[in-house]
């Protein structure tokens, strides 16, 4: 078995891998919401940080909860905790960036049995001069109140060493993301974004072995399928890899994505320091920013850009979850640039609720008129 096999294994098992790993460690588990939530700071505890994802099922347990414009991802996500498939989970955690994911986060605390329960007050005007020293004094509560849950001091010694070990994924994931810039790419859009969840959902040095093993394994590997149209998929929360898979299938291939369940969820690392914390803080404020905190477009807007030309994108998928207020934002701004830059996209509101027909349909159509362009 070979190291996509083992991302596809944990995602396949996500819930029975975090429950053999608390026997296995004698430990407890920790879920969180939203790519803001400091991981480091969760693994430096002794717990298995776990994000919470939705299913892709059409539930109907949260109309009570949440009201019926909340995005369907963070509906998703809350209805796996109703359900108790998350009932394994020691606590939860999030860092405030949106404000339907809080809805998820509120309805939680109250309604879903976990014992530990916190919440992080991200500042949202990060451009402030003054967010980097808040955002260390939340994550030193934070820290007293895992000290307090889990008996156990967090010294700066563990900070640093869970700061060596997610700058170590990030810095393999990104070689691995390099491999797609080739004419060939030896890994699929779907099987990339397999490895960016798995890394959410397992032990982060086990993680950082598989990567290796990848790493060992790409610069052989041949896919026997065409590559098609180089595609590059932006916008909001992102992990429904069956859809991925399905239009991976239309003659085209995902060579880069920005998302937060993607490239924007590890691409930043934590420049280490004096003193931890303080480097930690540092990177949540500077990492690439999800639109719920930017207060303005072009710097984001500006890695876009020249991450579609690095991996030499010919074609662009725009999505947004429904109802998702700060990506519906971006998309006029995001269609103006690509515009500007010869790059066609194609936009898709995401809906669990909706038939993958229709998708194929309106993406077989796009790649069709790409093709045609390409010629």
């Amino acid at each position: 078995m070979g190291a996509i096999e083992k991302f596809q294994e944990v995602l396949a098992t996500r819930h029975q891998y975090a429950q053999d790993w608390k026997k296995k460690h004698n430990g407890k588990a920790i879920g969180w919401l939203c790519s803001y939530a400091p991981v480091e700071i969760m693994h430096a505890s002794g717990m298995l940080p776990v994000r919470i994802l939705g299913s892709h099922e059409v539930q109907d347990v949260t109309d009570r909860y949440l009201f019926p414009t909340v995005c369907p991802f963070s509906r998703d996500a809350l209805a796996q905790g109703l359900k108790g498939r998350y009932s394994y989970l020691d606590g939860i955690t999030m860092a405030r960036t949106c404000s339907h994911v809080q809805g998820t986060y509120d309805n939680w605390k109250n309604y879903v049995p976990t014992p530990f329960k916190y919440y992080i007050w991200q500042p949202n005007h990060v451009q402030s001069p003054r967010a980097k020293s808040l955002m260390a004094q939340e994550y030193k509560g934070f820290i007293a109140a895992l000290e307090k849950f889990t008996g156990k001091k967090i010294t700066d010694q563990d900070l640093n060493k869970a700061i060596e070990l997610y700058n170590t994924n990030r810095k393999l994931m990104k070689q691995v993301y390099e491999f797609r810039k080739k004419e060939e790419p030896p890994i699929t859009g779907a099987e990339c974004m397999e490895m960016v969840v798995a890394s959410q959902l397992m032990d982060i040095a086990e993680h950082n072995k598989l990567l290796e093993e990848l790493l060992k394994e790409l610069p052989t590997r041949k896919l026997n399928r065409n590559v098609g149209v180089r595609l590059m998929m932006v916008g909001s929360e992102m992990d429904d890899i069956v859809f991925v898979k399905m239009m991976e299938t239309l003659n085209c291939t995902v060579v880069i994505d920005e998302h937060c369940t993607g490239s924007r969820y590890f691409w930043d690392e934590v420049k280490p320091g004096k003193d931890p914390l303080t480097a930690i803080a540092a990177r949540y404020v500077d990492r690439w920013q999800c639109p719920a905190v930017a207060a303005e477009f072009k710097p984001r807007f500006d890695r876009v850009l020249q991450h579609a030309k690095d991996w030499k994108v010919q074609g662009t998928l725009v999505y947004q979850q429904k109802f998702c207020d700060p990506h519906e934002f971006d998309i006029p701004h995001l269609l103006k640039m690509f515009k500007e830059n010869n790059i066609p996209t194609l936009v898709l509101e995401f809906d669990v609720t909706i038939p993958f027909g229709q998708f194929r349909t309106r993406i077989e159509a796009f790649l069709e008129m790409l093709e045609l362009e390409l010629v």
